[in-house]
C-alpha cells in the first residue's frame, strides 16, 4: 500500500480530534522548478494552522460524515501536482497562460495561481457539499490575499486572487472556465482517479456503477502527446473503467478550454479482472 492509499485509509478509520488537527499539519511537496514565489508560498501554507485544519474538517464532511473519498490535504496535494504538470506541458509546447497574456505576468505567476486554486477548491466542503464550490470562495479569498501579501505588490496580489477565485468556481458541475489556468484546475480536479485513491467507496462496501468503476482504474500517466500538447493515458484492469472517462473526465474536459490541447486514451492492463461476482437490487 503506497503513502497515499495508507493516508486516506487512516483519515477514514480515525478521525483526527480538534487537538490532533492543530498538531499535524500537512507537508506539501511540490516541484518548485525555480519558482521562488511559489516556494514562499508553499512554505506559507505549510506553516498556515488555519488552512491545515481547514483540509481536517473538509474530510470530517467528506469521509466520515458522507463516506466519500478524501476532500482534503491528500486530494488537494494530488491536484496541485498534476495541474502543475498539465500547466508546464503546455506551456512547453508553447501554450499560454492567460495570466501572462491578459496582464503581462510570467508563466511562474500562472504556476502559482493553479496550485492555490488546487489547494483551495474544496475549502468550502468544510460547510457543506452541497454548494461547497460557492462556499470555498469567501473563505479562499482572505487566506489568499494573507498568502501573497508581500510577495505581490497589491495591484499584482489582486490579479492574482482573482484569477484562483474565478478558477476556483469554475471547477463546478457547469463551470465555464474563462482561463487556461481555471481550465487546468478544472481537468486536474477530474483527475485524481489512480489506484487506491478511487477504489475506497467500492472496498468498503459501496456497489454501483460508480465505484465499480473507480476501481478498474488502475494508473493514470500524463505525459507530451502526439496529435496535441498532452496525452492522458489511463491504464484499467476493467472496461468499467470507461465510465470513469466518459462521464466524469469528459465532463470536465467538456467547456474546460483545454479540448484543443488534451488527448485521453485507455488500455486493458493484461487479462480483464473480474470485480463483481453478483450483483442484486
Amino acid at each position: 500500500m503506497s503513502e497515499q492509499e495508507k493516508q486516506v485509509q487512516e483519515a477514514a478509520e480515525a478521525p483526527l480530534s480538534v487537538k490532533e488537527l492543530l498538531e499535524q499539519p500537512v507537508e506539501l511537496r511540490l516541484p518548485m522548478r525555480h519558482n521562488p514565489k511559489l516556494q514562499q508560498v508553499v512554505t506559507r501554507i505549510n506553516e498556515h494552522a488555519e488552512l491545515q485544519t481547514l483540509w481536517r474538517v473538509c474530510n470530517v464532511t467528506a469521509v466520515d460524515r458522507l463516506h466519500m473519498t478524501d476532500h482534503g490535504p491528500v486530494h488537494v496535494q494530488i491536484i496541485a501536482n498534476i495541474a502543475l504538470k498539465l500547466l508546464r506541458l503546455l506551456v512547453e509546447r508553447g501554450v499560454q497562460p492567460s495570466v501572462v497574456h491578459d496582464y503581462g505576468l510570467q508563466n511562474q505567476d500562472a504556476e502559482v495561481i493553479v496550485v492555490l486554486a488546487a489547494l483551495l477548491h474544496d475549502i468550502g466542503m468544510s460547510i457543506h457539499r452541497d454548494d461547497h464550490e460557492r462556499y470555498s470562495l469567501f473563505l479562499a479569498a482572505p487566506l489568499i490575499r494573507e498568502l501573497l501579501t508581500g510577495i505581490y505588490d497589491p495591484p499584482v496580489c489582486t490579479v492574482l486572487l482573482a484569477e484562483v477565485l474565478h478558477a476556483i468556481i469554475a471547477h463546478r458541475a457547469g463551470g465555464r472556465p474563462l482561463t487556461l489556468e481555471a481550465g487546468i484546475v478544472r481537468v486536474a480536479d477530474a483527475l485524481d482517479m489512480a489506484k487506491g485513491r478511487s477504489r475506497i467507496p467500492f472496498e468498503t462496501g459501496v456497489l454501483n456503477i460508480h465505484s465499480v468503476s473507480a476501481a478498474a482504474i488502475e494508473n493514470l500517466a500524463i505525459e507530451h502527446g502526439e496529435q496535441k500538447p498532452v496525452r492522458l493515458r489511463v491504464l484499467m484492469s476493467n472496461s468499467a473503467g470507461i465510465f470513469q472517462l466518459d462521464e466524469l473526465l469528459k465532463e470536465k474536459l467538456r467547456g474546460s478550454g483545454l479540448e484543443p490541447y488534451i488527448e485521453v486514451e485507455a488500455h486493458i492492463v493484461g487479462a480483464e479482472k473480474k470485480l463483481v461476482e453478483t450483483y442484486r437490487f
